[in-house]
């Protein structure tokens, strides 16, 4: 199952520069702290030793996920769209709730990339569903478990 995964350029670099970060920095470092551990005897009751090797499990984990990830990314470079004013994947989305009048922003992201905390919600969120294909003064309707809500779509930038 080799599904595409939507990426923004931002998004692969945060990925890219992870892999390079463990493939560079921790792995050699793991493998340094496990022939470390080796030294020290016994490998059965060398809690160093096991600790190292679960970093490095983990690593070689995360070295996978990660190639496999960006192997089946499609990155998109959303200030290169001609999406005429509509929200598409990687717009920046400024809202207005209807019923509260509260604005808030989001850019819809990849489902890596996604950090609410940030205000960066993934493509599949029923947020985004909602948006996708607006433009500038459509409201969408998303439900919540409180009930439907309605969000004026006040501008899309593609930054």
């Amino acid at each position: 199952m080799n599904t595409r995964v939507p990426l923004t350029v931002r998004g692969s670099k945060m990925l890219m520069d992870e892999l390079k970060k463990l493939k560079t920095e921790d792995r050699p470092r793991i493998i340094e702290a496990i022939a470390v551990a080796r030294e020290h005897g016994d490998l059965k009751e060398n809690a160093e030793y096991h600790a190292a090797r679960e970093q490095q499990s983990f690593c070689e984990g995360r070295i996978k996920e990660i190639e496999g990830k960006l192997g089946n990314a499609v990155v998109i470079d959303v200030t290169k769209q001609n999406a005429n004013g509509k929200v598409i994947f990687g717009a920046t989305v400024d809202l207005a709730d209807e019923d509260t009048g509260e604005e808030i922003t989001y850019q819809i992201v990849g489902e890596d990339e996604a950090d609410i905390k940030a205000n960066m919600i993934s493509v599949n969120s029923p947020i985004a569903r909602a948006l996708i294909g607006k433009t500038e003064g459509d409201v969408a309707e998303v439900k919540t478990p409180g009930g439907v809500r309605g969000l004026e779509v006040v501008e899309v930038r593609y930054t």
